[in-house]
């Protein structure tokens, strides 16, 4: 009995009706198919094709799109239009783990993305960061070594946490970050209740041109003001054998019920001369400002509450990078920064075609007029004049606009790290976290996760430099640590020779 059609009718992608759904083109009932069948081809090759690589760290995610609003009266700081009192835009965000691959689970401990776009009326704005405040490295040479470490052997493909944790102790920075790994911020509760941070250290200017230094801060309105809803380890395994898109799946089915998550955007603003004598580097990527010294102020909120009708084309496509700054806002000596303002477009370049921003989710909502020209899948026509300086009315800069992200740098070029602090060290804000905002429950649950993980698989030498990284940040919970993981690896022995035990007495001959 053939199904009642209600839709419209199939055509081929040049708009041609087709006469089956179902059956190939072929020499009778029986015979053969024919080369002919161009629907057939067309089908064929277009699923071969329709896997676009994915991205190399932050594969696995997904997201939504809605809108964002000024709220406050932060004028004083940026002439950025989108930043003014009563200023909206639509928006689009992404979440994600970093490591894992496109199919992996939601649910793995790793760091979560945390990515924003604003479609303004002076281009996009985007923001590319993560559900903590700092990351693992402050140089971005060892970046791609960072990422290699926490993916995938070349002997066996396998993850492996020697190899994750002979990286980590060889790069004291990681302290901080890897503190948060193994808290319980490592595995959020789903991303609606999660906080997100541009981490980096940005650049405002005013309509004066006065310059400051800034961190953005998203806190959820969802969960808690510390964005620290999670998952015990125990839950996050079970989920990822019950159900690998966990959070993709809690993100969309309550923006479906009309249950819309919003975050406030929140700022810790420097002032420009700080930045010259402060007790710790400001543009370090490993380090927070303390709020004691620059407290949050509040600037707007952002809601998601449209589910894409099209993952490939909506969220599997969408780009996100640093480099995007509109009038107002810009980029800071951080170092890991500037690496990722090339670094994620020539990603995008790579991935989705030069022209990458001229797939609709990526494109701006103003008018572009601008002298690229040419090259795949480029879909909007390129106009004459196509060079500048020109004769014929062509596009034009605009040094009026002004107040560019600059900044004063003199020296000789050097492959050295930042200068240091009176206070910059790797391990005292690590430890800060540990003493004084973790409760005991937290600390015994960041000592079990760290042994858990380290009992796996990690090598004996590697162990012995992860036990003294560990009492570099904090003498006690290093010496918690070790005792934890030496417990779970004589456990693992004990039940490793009682099943070899076992195994061997089933396999004596019956007397």
């Amino acid at each position: 009995m053939s199904a009642k059609h209600t839709g419209p009718a199939t055509t081929n992608d040049a708009g041609i009706r087709v006469q089956s759904d179902e059956h190939s083109l072929t020499l009778g009932r029986d015979g053969p198919i024919v080369l002919n069948d161009h629907y057939l081809i067309e089908q064929m090759a277009n699923f071969n094709r329709e896997r676009i690589p994915e991205r190399q760290p932050h594969a696995k995610g997904s997201g939504a799109f809605g809108h964002y609003e000024t709220t406050a009266d932060v004028s004083k700081y940026t002439k950025a239009k989108i930043f003014q009192k009563g200023a909206k835009s639509e928006a689009a965000m992404r979440f994600s783990t970093v490591a894992g691959e496109r199919g992996s689970p939601d649910t793995w401990r790793d760091p979560r993305g945390f990515s924003v776009k604003l479609y303004t009326e002076d281009g996009n704005f985007d923001m590319v960061g993560n559900n903590t405040p700092i990351f693992f490295i402050r140089d971005p040479l060892k970046f791609q070594h960072f990422i290699r470490s926490q993916k995938r052997r070349a002997d066996n493909g396998l993850r492996d946490h020697d190899m994750q944790w002979d990286f980590w102790t060889l790069s004291p920075e990681s302290a901080h970050q890897v503190t948060y790994l193994m808290g319980d911020r490592g595995i959020p509760k789903n991303w609606r209740e999660m906080n997100g941070y541009g981490s980096h250290t940005y650049m405002l200017i005013n309509e004066a041109g006065e310059k400051f230094w800034v961190k953005f801060h998203w806190h959820t309105d969802v969960g808690t003001e510390s964005g620290d809803a999670y998952l015990s380890q125990d839950e996050a395994d079970a989920l990822a054998g019950q159900d690998a898109d966990y959070h993709r799946r809690d993100l969309f089915d309550h923006i479906a019920k009309g249950e819309f998550p919003s975050w406030t955007l929140k700022w810790q603003v420097m002032p420009f001369d700080d930045a010259k004598t402060y007790r710790i580097n400001p543009f370090d990527l490993t380090k927070t400002w303390p709020h004691a010294d620059y407290p949050l102020i509040e600037v707007g909120k952002i809601t998601l509450d449209t589910n894409p009708v099209d993952w490939d084309t909506q969220i599997e496509q969408l780009a996100f990078e640093p480099n995007n700054m509109v009038p107002g806002i810009g980029l800071s000596p951080d170092k890991m920064l500037l690496a990722r303002g090339f670094a994620y477009a020539d990603a995008h370049r790579h991935r989705l075609g030069v022209n990458y921003k001229q797939i609709p989710v990526n494109a701006p909502k103003n008018e572009v007029h601008s002298y690229s020209r040419g090259g795949a899948m480029r879909v909007k026509n390129a106009l004459d004049p196509v060079y500048a300086p020109n004769s014929y009315g062509g596009p034009h800069a605009q040094p009026e606009t002004g107040g560019e992200a600059t900044w004063y740098a003199d020296g000789d070029m050097v492959r050295e790290a930042y200068t240091l602090r009176k206070d910059d060290d790797d391990t005292s804000q690590p430890r800060a976290l540990i003493r004084e905002v973790m409760d005991d429950a937290q600390r015994e649950r960041l000592v079990n996760n760290i042994a858990g993980h380290l009992a796996d698989g990690v090598s004996e030498p590697i162990l012995v430099r992860a036990f003294a990284y560990w009492r570099a940040i904090d003498q006690e919970i290093g010496d918690r640590v070790e005792k934890a993981t030496r417990d779970l690896i004589g456990g693992k022995s004990k039940e490793e020779g009682l099943a070899s035990a076992i195994h061997e007495s089933q396999m004596e001959p019956a007397e």
